[in-house]
């Protein structure tokens, strides 16, 4: 059988990541370039996807290829198919067959139910979702060519399971993320793919205490925890998920954010 058990590594092998090919989209800044340096630390060949922030992208791939990894910046967007075809094309050439895929790329604007533009709801569910169905379409293809057991990992957002205001658009893109991940998951393990997602709680960034700190002051206070997260909190749930250890892991969401979500909301 394709899918057939085998015995799995040894603890100490499961987060070596040596020989394996990851891609992480939107990985020029931000948790992003996290998931992508993690996964280098771990000794994974990585692809850095970007839209904009190509300088961030560069200084990342560098970095990587200093410690003796390789690395490829590649820019792309992602709500286009021929822009996904060419990125995958483009890692699988001249990096090698993916093993892991990261769909991380996503915007976060405010808007109201009420004065939202069309094309403002359009570009949330494109640059959220849209990216997340096209990005796992042509990598799960990829795999399957190449014979590969990869895995896929979407991130979405603890606004799949909490609504806040003025994100109607972004919470349904991340909720429709979460229903994509399972329902991939169910056509793809037959393939050998595993496909889970990740909801990230509030993650700290350069200057957020300073543009939202009453926001930043309200997580802290109700997180179980008493903190934000970091990008390498939400990268070691990815290394956990696309590792060994999670060999009979799919389809699940898998929520990093410090127990916020285990507050009563009434």
């Amino acid at each position: 059988m394709m899918n057939e058990y085998k015995p799995p590594p040894h603890p100490q092998e499961i987060f070596d990541f040596t020989g394996k090919v990851a891609l992480v989209t939107g990985s020029g800044s931000g948790i992003g370039a996290g998931i992508a340096w993690r996964f280098a630390e771990a000794g994974a060949d990585v692809i850095i996807h970007y839209l904009r922030s190509q300088e961030g992208a560069e200084g990342l791939a560098a970095r990587i290829t200093a410690t003796g990894r390789r690395a490829l910046a590649i820019q792309a967007d992602l709500t286009r198919q021929a822009d996904v075809a060419k990125l995958i094309n483009a890692a699988t050439t001249q990096i090698g067959a993916l093993d892991v895929v990261i769909n991380n790329a996503g915007i976060y604007p405010l808007h109201s139910v009420i004065e939202m533009a069309e094309n403002e709801w359009d570009s949330v569910i494109d640059a959220n979702l849209r990216s997340v169905f096209l990005c796992t379409q042509a990598a799960a293809r990829s795999m399957i060519a190449a014979k590969m057991h990869g895995v896929i990992i979407n991130l979405a957002s603890i606004e799949a399971h909490n609504p806040a205001p003025l994100h109607s658009h972004y919470n349904a893109a991340k909720a429709g993320v979460v229903m994509y991940t399972r329902s991939s998951a169910n056509e793809l393990g037959p393939h050998g793919i595993r496909v889970n997602s990740v909801s990230p709680g509030l993650i700290w960034r350069h200057g957020l205490d300073q543009d939202w700190p009453d926001g930043v002051a309200r997580y802290r206070k109700g997180a179980p925890l008493g903190r934000l997260g970091r990008a390498e909190d939400i990268a070691d749930a990815c290394l956990f998920l696309a590792s060994p250890g999670a060999r009979w892991i799919t389809g699940i969401d898998l929520v990093v954010d410090g127990g916020i979500l285990t507050k009563q909301i009434f």
